[in-house]
């Protein structure tokens, strides 16, 4: 049954290509047989684009059937004698140089009309091929933002197992406390129920701790919600609470209330803020001369919110202000190179950008913005 069909729609196609080109003899025909007695010669030009479009849209064989035709035609009314397929002399240099251009003219329609469709082709290979390219580097860039978030909780062991250990060392101490006001004579049942709030309150913040942390180790697609800045910055203010006192860093935060809300990954956005941080926090490590705070801003107008992360650390070569942003490029000595680079797509896939730039005082500053829309372009 599937060669009977395919066989079918190869007939179609053939009386198509020479239904096209007898047409377009007939409609070249018709004006150049009204028009004959305007000129001392045939005006024979129209047949030259029959035959170029019967080639370009029907392919060579079309194109030399329009040859065929139109030659019948030309020597039987446009070539003395007239109305006779017979030639005299004096026209057959004429006639001979009619065909010569037609067969030219079909060749060069169908060998131009065959490169467009191999460009064309290439091209459209090229498309599926940069296509695939492009899915995999997002693939791949996807596992290596992965892998800095897990490096960046790496390096926070120590200030996640403080955060997490407080509220619980905390719930066992107010349950010691519970079980001595309930053993009193008589039991004191306010003092009980005071506690036991205070027990709930703490495991509901140590909850919160791991839900975070959660969240940063979790390994899912984007997922873009309306967020405040804010509370990603004062988040992270908490999980790195004891890692400032261990490095002896005060933080110190410029948030402007009311921060317009964002469109934007959540968890993408803390990774960022995060790593702008850490960095800040190390950069700092060696200083001994001044006082060692990280400043952090978030504000925003009718366009944009702003978060810029200041330190007082070793400060940026100008030179180098550009090449941190670079995959590979690292000024520490264990880094790999990959949070600024990972730091800078992720917010350039928000639509924002993200830079840095030397401190007047010393340190370094790096800044990012984030476009503001309209809860009606939420798409």
């Amino acid at each position: 049954m599937q060669p009977t069909v395919l066989s079918e729609g190869r007939s179609r196609r053939l009386i198509w290509r020479y239904l096209l080109a007898l047409l377009c003899v007939a409609a070249a025909f018709v004006p150049t047989f009204l028009l004959q007695r305007l000129f001392p010669y045939p005006f024979l030009f129209l047949f030259f684009g029959a035959v170029m479009v019967s080639a370009w849209f029907g392919g060579a064989f079309s194109g030399l059937f329009a040859v065929l035709l139109s030659t019948l035609l030309v020597e039987y009314f446009f070539v003395p004698p007239f109305y006779s397929f017979s030639v005299s002399r004096t026209a057959t240099a004429y006639f001979a140089a009619f065909v010569v251009c037609a067969l030219v003219a079909s060749w060069v329609s169908s060998a131009k009309k065959k490169s467009e469709e191999a460009l064309q082709e290439g091209l459209d290979q090229l498309e599926v091929r940069v296509s695939e390219r492009t899915a995999e580097l997002m693939k791949t860039q996807t596992e290596l933002a992965h892998l800095s978030q897990v490096l960046s909780m790496g390096e926070l062991t120590s200030s996640i197992a403080h955060e997490i250990n407080q509220p619980l060392t905390a719930v066992v101490t107010h349950g010691h406390a519970c079980v001595e006001w309930l053993a009193a004579d008589p039991p004191n049942l306010e003092k009980a129920r005071q506690t036991v709030q205070r027990i709930i309150e703490d495991g509901t913040r140590a909850g919160a701790v791991l839900s975070r942390i959660r969240a940063l180790f979790k390994k899912e697609p984007p997922a873009k919600d309306w967020l405040d800045m804010n509370e990603v910055i004062q988040e992270l203010m908490v999980l790195l609470r004891a890692e400032t006192q261990r490095l002896h860093v005060s933080m110190r935060t410029e948030l402007t209330h009311g921060l317009p809300k964002v469109k934007g990954d959540r968890v993408q956005l803390q990774q960022v803020v995060l790593n702008l941080m850490m960095n800040g926090m190390d950069a700092m490590s060696e200083t001994k001369d001044r006082t060692k705070e990280l400043l952090i801003h978030a504000r925003g107008d009718e366009s944009q919110v702003m978060v810029r992360v200041e330190d007082c650390g070793i400060g940026l070569d100008p030179e180098e202000v550009e090449k941190v942003f670079n995959p590979f490029f690292t000024t520490k000595p264990h880094g790999i190179g990959m949070g600024l680079s990972i730091s800078r797509s992720i917010i350039e896939s928000h639509e924002g950008r993200l830079w840095a730039s030397p401190r007047p005082s010393g340190g370094a500053v790096f800044q990012f913005t984030l476009p503001i829309r309209t809860r009606d372009s939420d798409g």
